[in-house]
């Protein structure tokens, strides 16, 4: 059986909404044993025991996460070369643009040598003051639907051997 591991980290609701509506269709797949781990608790070992991943985070002032980017910290040269060619997706949410965050997580993902299999989706939010920044988010289907047909089309792909 192969492992889709899904590694987040969410601050207002957003990107767990978007991960929650991943993994649940991942996990009508058979073939694929999906795991989902927030950033903070994900370890090399986790890493290593995957045959795929999605990361998901929010866009913070134009980055991604503090807490992403130190999974990444913490995992990036214990897995170097060790995670070559497998699969992967990635899922931002962002207030307004995504646009940086995508690309650090698509650098990451590159100096790993892991193999991009869908485009990586970003979802706005549109939150621009301060109150709405912070206030908890709802996103809605159109986006969750798209955050599903990732889960499924990653898990699929992987118990089907094409990734």
């Amino acid at each position: 059986m192969k492992k889709l591991l899904i590694v987040y980290y969410s601050y207002t609701g957003g990107t767990q909404q978007m991960v929650e509506a991943a993994a649940s269709a991942a996990r009508c797949e058979e073939g694929t044993d999906v795991h989902v781990i927030r950033a903070e608790d994900c370890q090399p070992e986790d890493m290593l025991s995957a045959d795929g991943y999605i990361f998901a985070t929010p866009e913070n002032l134009a980055a991604i996460a503090g807490v992403m980017k130190a999974f990444f910290d913490r995992c990036y040269y214990p897995v170097l070369g060790k995670i070559e060619g497998l699969p992967y997706a990635a899922m931002i949410c962002a207030g307004s643009d995504g646009g940086n965050a995508k690309k650090q997580v698509e650098r990451i993902a590159t100096g790993w040598r892991l193999k991009k299999v869908i485009d990586t989706l970003i979802v706005c939010t549109d939150a621009q003051t301060q109150d709405e920044i912070l206030a908890q988010k709802t996103i809605g289907p159109t986006d969750l639907a798209k955050c599903s047909e990732i889960g499924a089309t990653l898990s699929a792909g992987l118990a089907m051997g094409i990734f």
